[in-house]
């Protein structure tokens, strides 16, 4: 990307941080932002946490006043999807607003999910994931308002949907503006490599169309693919040469890749109707790939046959996908080519540690900090780079390697965590050393009728999704690079002693009830790093005798929440106080 456009990119996103920071701690005129803020949770008891959240951010002055904000959980039983998380967003706003929804704008933030790939976001949610940027902290609830922050002056009534877990930047020219003015749907694209096209949605455009390669166009689109080969792409016409003008991208040949949509209110009465006809749902639909598929004037209805990239295929799946696309087909699909873009994703623990520590380029153009709303010696220092520190209370002799974030805890005196880890919600007594390249998080969970603390503890690459079909297979499972197996006689556990939470069918590391419950947060924190210490080292460590092991499935089951949240409150207001001593 030339200087040029690196910088305008870079002043494009500090305005609209200006902009939002403007609003955040006082109501907003009609017209000048969202007129309802909808954030969606899988069940009640994340909604009840978000809202909780959602109701102290307004109070602590975080996000703009006078607004609706409301969270909607997806009904009980069978997985939905996000698709399926739309249609009943759009049957409770209709439920609340009747009428008035007609004159309404609203954002619809896909936030619901277990975030099992960065699972410190696993219990408050992802969208209340912090982000080092802003005073009060920024989370990433902010951040999307932020980026979007433009967007309501300059939209017809309807819905915007997006991610928790995605952030887009872009610039324009200083005499256009992104609308969101015509019928059916309107999709945001950005310039991208071919292979990152394998793995999102990508727009075949209408070459029809001269393209000028200004900052911004509007196009319509003749059809979706959903995460198709770089063959499917090239037959149907989606790649596109670069061009002497084009900004973002070095590579010759580039596809356009999907973000957000905006949904028009009359559509949004079509997906009502849908919803009505299809009556409840026991599947997951996509609201990217079942949706936008059967858009444009060029869509088939070959893709609903399609279910390679679904994560658990449904009989009724395909039937559903066919009324979607009947209902849908005919309905316009309008494309703004945002040509100087960037589109970021922070959903799992690799990409965070590497957005929040390394990323220059992400660093340069949101302004992110190297500590945020944090209180220790080396607040104005750079004497660790390449670290990030947030929301947390760090005794002088801490040290925190390059790579590594800490965020929501208290470290005592004397403690080191090492090069790319996470250290989240956790309270470190004195002295101890967090290897290189783990994850901890300690959870307040009620047990036996009693506030008890868990620390899970992983490695950063570890994948706490993969399933075998029965414990006896648990060799296959990984935890820090060993197998789950090694592990278990390192801290003199036999293999047959081993609990999965959950359904019996499918055995992860998620469901592996290796951790133990301790009474309070900060021995809670040593035992488990004293079990991690063993494997690494080839030593053994005995757990007390009764000691109960539970799993990360099992402290979302029956986390505390108020715990929790109390614990942030208490960082909180030391750290106000220390910055005010100060």
């Amino acid at each position: 990307m030339s200087q040029q456009y690196i910088t305008k990119l870079k002043t494009a996103t500090r305005e609209k941080l200006r902009k939002f920071n403007s609003l955040r701690d006082r109501g907003v005129q009609p017209g000048e932002f969202w007129d309802v803020v909808v954030v969606t949770a899988a069940d009640w008891s994340q909604r009840e946490a978000y809202e909780l959240q959602i109701t102290q951010k307004v109070d602590r002055k975080e996000l703009p006043h006078g607004i609706h904000y409301k969270v909607f959980s997806d009904p009980p039983g069978s997985k939905i999807g996000n698709g399926g998380s739309t249609l009943y967003a759009l049957q409770q706003l209709n439920d609340i607003y009747g009428k008035t929804l007609s004159r309404l704008r609203v954002i619809l933030i896909h936030a619901g999910g277990l975030s099992q790939r960065l699972p410190s976001a696993s219990a408050l949610g992802k969208i209340f994931t912090a982000v080092p940027l802003g005073d009060p902290l920024y989370q990433m609830l902010e951040l999307k308002l932020a980026m979007y922050v433009e967007f309501p002056s300059q939209m017809k009534p309807g819905v915007l949907v997006t991610c928790a877990d995605d952030i887009e930047l872009y610039s324009i020219a200083e005499d256009e503006s992104v609308c969101f003015d015509k019928p059916g749907f309107t999709a945001l694209a950005h310039p991208s490599s071919l292979s990152i096209g394998t793995t999102h949605g990508v727009f075949v455009l209408d070459s029809h169309e001269k393209s000028t390669y200004s900052e911004m166009e509007n196009t319509s689109c003749l059809c979706f693919l959903h995460k198709p080969s770089v063959d499917k792409m090239r037959d149907n016409g989606a790649v596109c040469k670069r061009q002497s003008g084009c900004f973002s991208l070095p590579d010759a040949e580039f596809v356009y890749t999907d973000s957000t949509y905006y949904i028009d209110f009359d559509t949004t009465k079509s997906l009502l109707n849908l919803l009505r006809e299809l009556g409840p749902l026991d599947c997951e639909i996509d609201a990217y790939g079942d949706f936008l598929q059967a858009l444009g004037s060029e869509a088939t209805i070959d893709y609903t046959n399609n279910t390679a990239n679904v994560t658990k295929e449904e009989s009724s799946l395909v039937q559903i996908r066919q009324k979607i696309f009947h209902l849908l087909k005919g309905t316009p699909l309008n494309v703004i080519l945002l040509n100087n873009s960037k589109f970021y994703h922070i959903g799992t623990t690799s990409e965070y540690l590497f957005h929040l520590t390394e990323d220059v380029a992400l660093q340069r153009e949101l302004g992110l900090l190297s500590s945020a709303f944090s209180a220790h010696m080396n607040e104005n220092s750079d004497d660790s780079p390449g670290c990030c520190v947030m929301y947390s209370v760090l005794d002088s002799s801490c040290t925190v390697g390059a790579g590594s974030v800490v965020e929501y805890s208290r470290l005592g005196t004397g403690v080191s965590v090492g090069r790319g880890s996470i250290v989240s919600g956790c309270r470190v007594s004195a002295a101890l050393s967090v290897p290189d390249g783990v994850f901890m998080h300690s959870l307040c969970v009620n047990h036996k009728h009693q506030a008890r603390f868990v620390t899970v503890v992983f490695g950063i690459n570890d994948d706490l999704k993969r399933s075998v079909e029965a414990p006896a297979y648990m060799e296959e499972l990984k935890l820090f690079g060993f197998s789950l197996a090694e592990c278990l006689s390192h801290w003199g556990l036999k293999n047959e002693v081993l609990r999965f939470s959950g359904d019996a069918s499918s055995c992860s590391l998620w469901k592996a009830c290796l951790f133990p419950v301790c009474s309070d947060p900060q021995s809670s924190f040593s035992v488990s790093l004293e079990m991690l210490q063993a494997v690494l080292s080839g030593s053994t460590f005995t757990l007390p005798k009764d000691t109960e092991l539970m799993s990360m499935q099992e402290c979302l089951q029956c986390k505390n929440l108020e715990e929790m949240l109390k614990f942030r409150k208490g960082l909180y207001e030391d750290i106000t106080r220390r910055k005010s001593d100060n």
